[in-house]
Parts: C-alpha cells; structure tokens; sequence
C-alpha cells in the first residue's frame, strides 16, 4: 500500500448531508461565499474532478482532502456537524498538551 495516496471528498455531499440542506449545491455555494469573504484560501483548496453519479453519468464536482474537509466541516453550522467539531477540539487539545514544553521541565 502506498502511504501517499490521499483521499478525495464531495463537498457537497458532505454538505449536504451534515446541513440537511433541500439544496446543497446552493448551500454551498453561499458557504463558499462567505469562507471567500473571511479571506481564507480554504476554497481555493478544492478542486474539480469528474465522478460517477447515481445517473452513471461522470459529473465534474467539487472534491477536497480530508484536511480541508475538516476545515470545511468547522463551518457548517448545523447539529450534526457538532460531534465533528467536538472530536476535533479533543485532538486538538490533546496534541497540543503533548507537545506543550512542561512547566518547570
């Protein structure tokens, strides 16, 4: 297996599905504004490539990396993407109390 192979995600699927949007191509279009506007290059990240759709039909569609989807996912605010962000702030946490010099060390 190679270890450089890397994960690519439908954002709006998962926006879809974590927003419970009717629409979530337009859900994400109004997201991707407003990340746009915070200045950020999140957006910038995703890039298109052409996936099968349920139809069978390839589609070109938004996709990005795990870490950019996590960044993605801290934006939505909706109740099911709260267990994300909760695991998020854990690990976070928890890698900043192991690399965190030591009072006193």
């Amino acid at each position: 297996m190679r270890k450089n192979r890397k994960w690519y995600f439908s954002v709006v699927d998962v926006v879809g599905v974590l927003s419970d949007s009717p629409n979530p191509n337009n859900y994400w279009k109004v997201l991707k504004n407003r990340l746009n506007k915070g200045g950020g290059k999140l957006v910038t990240n995703c890039n298109q490539l052409k996936m099968q759709s349920s139809d069978g039909k390839y589609y070109k569609i938004e996709v990005t990396d795990t870490k950019q989807l996590l960044r993605i996912i801290q934006s939505i605010p909706s109740p099911k993407a709260e267990p994300f962000k909760v695991w998020l702030a854990t690990v976070g946490a928890e890698w900043i109390d192991e690399v965190r010099p030591r009072v006193g060390d």
